[in-house]
């Protein structure tokens, strides 16, 4: 196997940059929480903080129950429809084998 060369860049735009594996001896430093003069202190984070007013956690449970609900009747909506379409194609096969006796007449109970 040999080992090809990179070819240098005619147009200045494209580097190849040869890797080197880290050693034990250059393992990177741990920075240090110094405050660099020539950037500015990180801005005020206390409008993200929460309010002291405690949280309605009956209002979270009526929501998450909504969600829930919402939720399965997607999942129904969506397994009712897939049982739909695979009784249409159901249907549709067996009148495209030229069959009579495709459609599913219910039985009157006395």
């Amino acid at each position: 196997m040999t080992k090809e060369q990179p070819k240098p860049a005619d147009d200045g735009d494209h580097v190849v940059i040869k890797f080197r594996p880290r050693t034990s001896a250059e393992a990177p430093k741990t920075r240090t929480a110094q405050v660099s003069p020539l950037r500015p202190p990180p801005p005020d984070l206390s409008r993200y903080e929460q309010s002291s007013e405690p949280d309605d956690y009956r209002h979270r449970m009526r929501m998450n129950i909504a969600a829930g609900l919402f939720t399965v009747a997607l999942i129904g909506f969506g397994v009712w429809l897939a049982m739909s379409i695979a009784d249409l194609r159901r249907t549709q096969d067996c009148i495209l084998y030229g069959r009579r006796d495709c459609a599913v007449i219910p039985q009157p109970s006395r």
